[in-house]
């Protein structure tokens, strides 16, 4: 369903940005025999006086490397004109998702010196959190790019009047329009939003709101009944009061 729109392109990115940042990880723990701790940074100069590269740094090029291997080699073995505009389109997602995890790369320290005076520091490069990469790519998502389905020497965007204005290689690329994920479709698979449950009072993906998509919600009280105020008695046996609750649950009209 969907090919070549952003929805598709922010799957791209995410995967090739998480295999570079798991298989890093695994690096760094020791877990993979072909690789661990980026040992170069140990010979390169400092930069200031009072701390020198140490302890652990993520070896992120191994991980740069096998995520290409892994997901860009299928498509590069892919012969044919035809769909060759979505070859370039994904490759250039992929990478998009790995340029993310290098760029936000930062550099832990510890300090070294009596009494915790931080005389000097030891310090390595580490991965940000993949919430934090997450999060660069969904606002790469909203600013996703389309290109002409075309492929013509290289990428290129779909506005004539935007032709001159460079694609960054962390950029989000997509071809097609995203289709209405509000109504059901049942051939392209998108069970749409009617009858879904939503939180009122919630401005998130989840509120009605957005939800919805405008259509608006209904309202139904539900009745819960459960064992509440449970307590052991001598012996043996738990006994238990008979609690009700009324909630309100909202779905999408």
């Amino acid at each position: 369903c969907c090919a070549g729109t952003k929805e598709t392109a922010f799957i791209s990115a995410v995967t090739a940005a998480g295999l570079v940042h798991s298989v890093t990880r695994a690096c760094s723990a020791g877990n993979v025999t072909e690789c661990s701790c980026d040992v170069t940074l140990r010979h390169g100069v400092s930069a200031s006086e009072g701390w020198h590269w140490g302890g652990c740094s993520d070896d992120i090029h191994y991980g740069m490397s096998f995520s290409r291997k892994f997901l860009d080699v299928p498509f590069k073995n892919m012969t044919g004109k035809s769909g060759s505009g979505l070859v370039a389109m994904n490759l250039h997602n992929n990478e998009a998702g790995r340029q993310a995890v290098a760029k936000l790369m930062s550099v832990d320290c510890r300090c070294h010196g009596v009494s915790g005076s931080c005389a000097v520091k030891t310090c390595w490069k580490t991965m940000s959190s993949f919430e934090k990469i997450g999060r660069f790519l969904k606002d790469k998502y909203e600013n996703s790019i389309q290109i002409s389905d075309r492929l013509k020497k290289k990428l290129r965007r779909k506005e004539k009047s935007q032709r001159k204005i460079p694609i960054g290689k962390e950029d989000l690329l997509y071809v097609n329009k995203s289709p209405n994920y509000c109504v059901e479709d049942q051939k392209l698979g998108i069970p749409g939003t009617q009858g879904r449950e939503c939180n009122r009072t919630s401005q998130g993906p989840e509120g009605c709101n957005l939800l919805c998509c405008g259509r608006g919600y209904n309202t139904h009280v539900v009745r819960h009944v459960e064992r509440c105020e449970c307590k052991f008695v001598w012996c043996c046996y738990v006994r238990c009061r008979r609690c009700e609750t009324m909630t309100d649950v909202h779905t999408c009209k």
